[in-house]
């Protein structure tokens, strides 16, 4: 049966139409749809499941598998979501009388040219399947990619989306991305740069800069996994002595902790008369 509205008639064509095929047709989109819905919340469960277990049997951080599980769940559902579109598209196309074996030869033909057309997508999708078979990052990260810096809120085999920190959505096609930079896996660090005047007691500064560090570790032990402490003189600039300062922390707490860190040990300079601002002119102070 070919559909009225492909070959304009009378309206008993119209009503055999929507007596006979416009059900069945409906029946489809209402099974593909809870198809969807069922394997959505299937898959969300079992693998929340899974990660509940990994998590208890290898004391790994269930944050960061809760995280992976989102990534997997989002690219389970765009490939499902795929298939059944592909899949719906076929069973109403039958169901209206278009021969479906026949199309699908036609676009064969043009396939060709379909297909240079659709390099880009291409390389998008295959770069995205590295990206999340390598595990490179997931939901939750804060990552660098192609240039763009913030946190992952979607991902997929095509794209990447972003959130930056002032609020902007970027997204980004995975053929893009070359370089990965993943500032949120496995642990982050603190890496300050602080600045002392060279006539200051520089042995003194790095002993409180190292106090200041382990009380903040006895303060935040869920967030800290080693005290802040001077690594060593990073440099000497003119009559400026430049300390690095570093330690380890939960993934995405080192902005948080360097900056409370930042103002602790300022206090500490402040009461026991260190000066870490006022160096000489003609020395530049590190942000």
């Amino acid at each position: 049966m070919i559909l009225p509205f492909l070959v304009p008639s009378n309206w008993h064509e119209w009503k055999d139409w929507l007596k006979d095929d416009l059900p069945d047709i409906a029946g489809i989109v209402l099974v593909l749809l809870l198809l969807h819905f069922v394997f959505r919340s299937l898959v969300g469960r079992v693998l929340r499941r899974a990660i509940s277990r990994a998590a208890r049997r290898h004391a790994e951080d269930a944050f960061a598998l809760e995280r992976r599980a989102r990534t997997l769940v989002s690219t389970l559902d765009w490939v499902f979501t795929i298939f059944l579109v592909f899949v719906g598209s076929a069973l109403v196309l039958d169901r209206v009388g278009l021969n479906v074996s026949a199309l699908v030869a036609g676009v064969g033909v043009v396939g060709i040219a379909v297909g240079l057309g659709a390099q880009a997508l291409i390389k998008d999708v295959i770069n995205g399947t590295f990206i999340l078979v390598e595990d490179q990052y997931s939901v939750g990260d804060v990552v660098t990619v192609a240039g763009v810096s913030g946190e992952v809120v979607a991902i997929n085999p095509r794209r990447t989306v972003l959130r930056d920190l002032s609020g902007n959505l970027h997204t980004i096609p995975n053929g893009a991305i070359v370089v990965a930079t993943n500032m949120t896996q496995g642990f982050s660090r603190i890496n300050l740069d602080l600045s002392i005047p060279g006539t200051q007691d520089i042995t003194r500064a790095m002993v409180l800069v190292d106090e200041v560090g382990a009380a903040l570790a006895l303060d935040r032990p869920a967030d800290i996994i080693s005290a802040p402490h001077v690594l060593r003189i990073d440099a000497i600039r003119g009559t400026t002595v430049q300390l690095k300062v570093v330690g380890e922390t939960k993934p995405g707490k080192q902005w948080e902790l360097t900056g409370e860190l930042r103002k602790q040990i300022l206090e500490r300079f402040q009461a026991e008369g260190v000066d870490v601002f006022r160096a000489p002119a003609g020395d530049k102070e590190e942000p």
